[in-house]
């Protein structure tokens, strides 16, 4: 049986806490390894290494920091691969999928390897005589990210790199149920020339996260996860005087006009509702159809799920399993209140044929029409391959729809009518926002993030945003004395 331990100070290490957890291929639903769960001690461990590599990563110079990631994205592309090998074996996502997270994750190396000019100042001369004043951003010290389990290796990579080239020490937490990539990524790092202790991973659960919350050394923490999760990590972190941005749950909605395409909606519907078995925060779980178009989309839609394969995903399925047992029954459970509550289910995904092991933790695409906002698959976040259709009567309507919701994570909207589209992308309350894109995940330099309960804290992740998070401001003003002028004044300083 594999034992999965931690990385800290530049090595593979093993844990105090006497505590393990279960690794499964959720394709087979047999157990592969265990890791181990972090408890205090062993994160003071992991922090005291960062904390003495800070010192010193902080006088690295640019170009040395922007060497040693430029270095990490060589090795990255070159093994994306056996990357996203590690992903399916663990989380069950299929393949391709996998390949596309590591995309994702390394385009925020690319941006991160451009960190001289996002570290930036600025410079004004002479503001009082002879006075000159800038502006510069150093780095926080230790910062804490903790990641989730869909996915392993893109969320990690949307904090680790910017806070490393930034100057900062890392202590990741990746989530327990798929621990082996984020360890394999702090092999690359230091294999690229990171120092020792620049980037160390700590596995572990709750008790982990509560000890790098409470360590007085971490300065900052990142966080993607569930809102209520999300809410305990900002209230906590903040209580101890830490920087906080914490990114929680989402009931995406897509919006389908009247005038759309609807084969283009259909396929958006599709790709967007059940990609990664319908795990990611940005998912499409609920498409609004202004009336009159429901009946022919939901057609179109029922159409393609049939052509869908679920199965492993390392046999060139379309979908995978759920992460573990206990969350595939969890969804399970939604799609039977949803029957329950008098939603259409026009296809079951309780009744799929996978092609894999019958023991995988299995769920194929679900489809429900005429889904009210009342009920539990609309309002809560399932986060599983579960798609609900609701129909309104109008434009407005469905606006507001969207805005009544609790979080504004992202949104898109399907029509032909730039007026429309223009008018939809100032009136919604959400975050991010897609026209004719039904997954509006910006690229590495702009910055992700939602709106309501689906951020916690002001600066979003990534792009300009996350450079500023894991950096402080400072500005100078000074005066070099001038032989020629001299003499005492007690005045209040003026500017003249």
């Amino acid at each position: 049986m594999n034992l999965i331990g931690h990385f800290v100070d530049g090595k593979r290490v093993g844990g105090t806490a006497n505590r393990r957890g279960d690794v499964f291929d959720p394709a087979t639903g047999r157990r592969t390894g265990e890791v181990e769960l972090a408890g205090a001690a062993d994160v003071a461990v992991a922090v005291r290494a960062a904390e003495r590599a800070a010192r010193t990563w902080r006088n690295a110079s640019l170009a040395r920091r922007t060497a040693v990631l430029f270095a990490v994205r060589e090795l990255v592309n070159s093994r994306r691969d056996q990357l996203a090998e590690v992903i399916t074996a663990e989380h069950g996502k299929v393949l391709a999928d996998a390949a596309g997270e590591v995309q994702r994750g390394l385009e925020v190396i690319e941006y991160a390897c451009g960190i001289p000019s996002a570290l930036r100042g600025g410079f004004s001369e002479n503001v009082s005589t002879d006075v000159d004043s800038y502006s510069l951003r150093q780095p926080l010290g230790v910062v804490a990210v903790i990641s989730p389990f869909n996915f392993p290796v893109m969320v990690p990579l949307w904090f680790v790199p910017v806070a490393v080239a930034a100057g900062n020490a890392v202590v990741l937490k990746p989530s327990e149920k798929d621990p082996s990539a984020a360890l394999l990524l702090a092999e690359w790092f230091a294999e690229a020339g990171l120092p020792d202790g620049v980037l160390n991973v700590v596995n572990g659960d709750a008790e982990a996260v509560d000890a790098l919350l409470e360590h007085p050394a971490v300065s900052a923490v990142s966080f993607v996860g569930s809102t209520p999760v999300a809410r305990h990590v900002h209230q906590r972190g903040t209580a101890a005087g830490k920087r906080v941005q914490a990114l929680g749950g989402a009931k995406n909605h897509m919006v389908v006009l009247p005038d759309a395409d609807l084969d283009l909606a259909a396929d958006a519907a599709v790709n967007a509702g059940f990609g990664s078995a319908g795990e990611r925060c940005m998912a499409i779980s609920a498409l609004v159809a202004v009336e009159p178009v429901a009946d022919g989309l939901v057609a179109r839609i029922a159409q393609r799920m049939a052509g869908l394969r679920t199965g492993d995903g390392r046999r060139g399925c379309d979908m995978g399993p759920l992460v573990t047992a206990a969350h595939a029954a969890k969804v399970r459970s939604y799609v039977a209140a949803g029957v329950r509550a008098g939603a259409m289910p026009v296809i079951d995904g309780r009744e799929v044929a996978p092609d894999g092991d019958p023991d995988g933790f299995w769920l194929g695409p679900t489809l429900f029409d005429r889904v009210t906002p009342e009920m539990s698959v609309y309002t809560d976040e399932i986060f599983g391959p579960v798609l609900s259709v609701l129909r309104v009567g109008s434009y407005a309507d469905a606006v507001a729809l969207v805005n009544a919701s609790p979080y504004g994570n992202g949104t898109a909207i399907f029509t032909n009518d730039g007026g429309a589209a223009r008018r939809f992308q100032y009136e919604v309350e959400v975050g991010m926002v897609g026209i004719n894109v039904p997954i509006p995940v910006p690229m590495a330099y702009f910055s992700f993030g939602g709106w309501k309960s689906s951020l916690f804290g002001d600066l979003h992740a990534h792009g300009a945003d996350g450079v500023a998070f894991f950096t402080r401001g400072k500005v100078v003003t000074s005066r070099w004395p001038d032989p020629r002028n001299g003499g005492v004044n007690l005045g209040f300083p003026t500017q003249t």
